[in-house]
């Protein structure tokens, strides 16, 4: 008998293989469509930046991609607890699924933590806890889908790590402005 219990819509969504990805490409876009107005204001364009900034007309490109990643290995996730007849395997798949709904929290709200409330203090915890949330669902998911679920979010913990690296730069180069751009 499983120990661990997760909303049935949790379960449900990433059955439908088109649910699975569509839900977190549509809520990503979404939480981004404000980032394209906020980059060409003042507060954006001045702040400083640590090397090895992409340009920004890669992070869309670069965030579709990771978010129907992260869609599909869900999908991956939900067959791998369906055909599972182990308690043991299916409790960490239904943790690893929490964990995913977790992370997908996390990645939502850095965009009106950074962008919209202009605190990239704020977003770079919020990118911390991501970046750790996702890197242990990466490893849950590794044996219980035979490594599949690791080809589709390996790239976007690695891109994780980079965004921590990048909004912690712009904190740390950037601390002594309000989230008007002036100086304290």
């Amino acid at each position: 008998m499983s120990t661990f219990s997760l909303p049935a819509i949790f379960i449900a969504i990433p059955r439908n293989p088109v649910l699975a990805v569509g839900l977190p490409l549509a809520l990503g876009t979404l939480s981004g469509l404000p980032t394209s107005n906020v980059v060409k204001t003042a507060w954006y364009q001045n702040l400083r930046s640590p090397p090895g900034r992409p340009p920004n007309g890669a992070f869309p490109i670069v965030w579709s991609t990771l978010y129907i990643a992260m869609g599909y290995a869900s999908r991956l996730a939900v067959k791998a607890l369906d055909s599972s007849l182990l308690p043991a395997t299916q409790d960490t798949l239904r943790t690893a699924l929490a964990l995913y709904w977790g992370q997908l929290a996390l990645n939502l709200l850095w965009t009106p933590l950074f962008f919209g409330l202009k605190r990239p203090g704020l977003a770079l915890l919020d990118c911390t806890a991501l970046t750790g949330t996702t890197v242990y669902l990466t490893t849950l998911l590794h044996e219980p889908t035979g490594g599949q679920s690791t080809w589709l979010l390996a790239p976007y913990c690695a891109w994780l790590g980079w965004a921590t690296y990048l909004n912690a730069g712009i904190w740390w180069l950037n601390r002594d402005l309000k989230p008007s751009g002036k100086k304290y």
